[in-house]
């Protein structure tokens, strides 16, 4: 009978408690909580569980863990432009691409800024790996810093338990162009593939999840032969970093990058089990502040004319270095190239920074394409814009 009335009393109470704790959250995490996964593995969510989820990830610690990136109290300005007249219907784009935000920066103004899929300037947006160009421009730092030697450097001689592993001769610069020559699978439409294991591997005790799980890789051909797509080549960068700097990436963003170019907003960086920021993915920040990053490159990676990278580093990270087999295409440092000179961050779902330096032109995009990782059709609709986008700013430009 005692029992009875505690469970009486106890229930109302968790009831109560249970309602309280869910209007105290905001809408984001409210409507992740509604959509909640039932497993860890993103790439194999539904549509409703990633756009729940790509605003929110870093709202539920049980799906992610996540590190704050704190920004500085004094954001860059984005003063508006003259709305730019695009020659495409801007609204069909969008939701052709299930687009949540596209913002055009134009000689530092900010000419276009749109929001769909019930997002807005205020939310943060997770980049995928639009996050792989960030994580190269904190090497590029870390070099000036004087905190690694030199692009040539071998990756064991910061993170030593590669040793013995093919990683072990592996540089610096080739780990950066994914050239290492060690076997990995990205294909994001299988279980099974690296990219969707990596993450639930379980470590051997003391040894960082990401280490544990990239120095079992064999190799496939020799190093600096080959151009081969690997999430995980930017997760050892990271560790890399980190190892080299002896502070958290998320803590070397923000004195580096997050601080000192103004973004408004805290973003925050996905950890792995074992606590690391997964470098090759998973930064969640403002979209205007992704305009901001994607201004701070076009100028150089300059802060108040110093710059943050060494002298050239930067023209060579946006540049290729290595060809990926397709015309007109390359792969810089973690960036995509294109021959005309412009160069791009993307990430699988939509996510992306397309930056023109001819044109003094800054896009940045974020989406959930409804066909998943492997969308051709709105990636392929996406550089069609781009090109659209620069027509536009030339035919402004024309003589009349």
């Amino acid at each position: 009978m005692r029992l009875k009335k505690i469970i009486l009393w106890t229930l109302p109470a968790l009831l109560l408690g249970a309602v309280a704790f869910w209007f105290s959250l905001d809408k984001e995490a409210r409507a992740l909580l509604a959509t909640l996964p039932t497993n860890r593995d993103l790439l194999f969510w539904s549509q409703a569980q990633r756009d729940a989820a790509f605003r929110a990830l870093d709202r539920v610690p049980l799906l992610a863990k996540a590190r704050v990136v704190p920004a500085g109290g004094t954001p860059s300005p984005l003063p508006p432009g003259p709305p730019l007249t695009l020659p495409l219907d801007l609204d069909a784009y969008m939701a052709g691409q299930r687009s949540a935000a596209l913002l055009i920066l134009h000689k530092g103004q900010l000419r276009l800024e749109r929001y769909g899929l019930g997002f807005g300037p205020e939310g943060r947006w997770t980049s995928f790996s639009v996050a792989k160009s960030l994580t190269s421009t904190l090497v590029g730092a870390a070099i000036r810093d004087g905190h690694i030697g030199s692009m040539d450097d071998k990756v064991s001689s910061y993170i030593p338990q590669m040793k013995g592993s093919a990683y072990d001769d592996v540089s610096i610069r080739q780990l950066l162009t994914m050239t290492s020559g060690v076997r990995w699978n990205e294909d994001y439409g299988d279980p099974q593939s690296d990219v969707a294991r990596f993450n639930n591997h379980q470590p051997e005790e003391g040894v960082d999840a990401l280490v544990s799980y990239m120095r079992r890789l064999p190799r496939e051909a020799p190093a600096g032969t080959r151009w081969h797509y690997s999430t995980g080549e930017t997760n050892l960068v990271g560790v890399l970093v980190s190892q080299a700097t002896k502070r958290p990436l998320a803590q070397y963003l923000s004195e580096k990058i997050w601080v000192p170019a103004g973004m408004q907003q805290d973003a925050t960086w996905i950890l792995s089990r074992t606590g690391q920021e997964i470098s090759g993915c998973c930064i969640q920040a403002a979209s205007r502040d992704m305009a901001r990053v994607g201004q701070f490159i076009l100028g150089g990676a300059q802060i108040n004319g110093q710059a943050v990278v060494p002298e050239g580093w930067l023209a060579e990270a946006t540049t290729e270095r290595t060809g990926i087999g397709r015309p007109g295409r390359g792969y810089g440092y973690q960036w995509w190239t294109y021959t005309d000179g412009s160069f791009a961050a993307r990430g699988i779902f939509g996510q992306g920074i397309f930056i023109d330096p001819q044109r003094q032109l800054v896009i940045v995009s974020n989406a959930n394409w409804a066909e998943g990782a492997s969308a051709k059709v709105p990636s392929d609709a996406r550089e069609a814009f781009y090109q659209a986008v620069r027509q536009a700013i030339d035919a402004e430009a024309a003589p009349r």
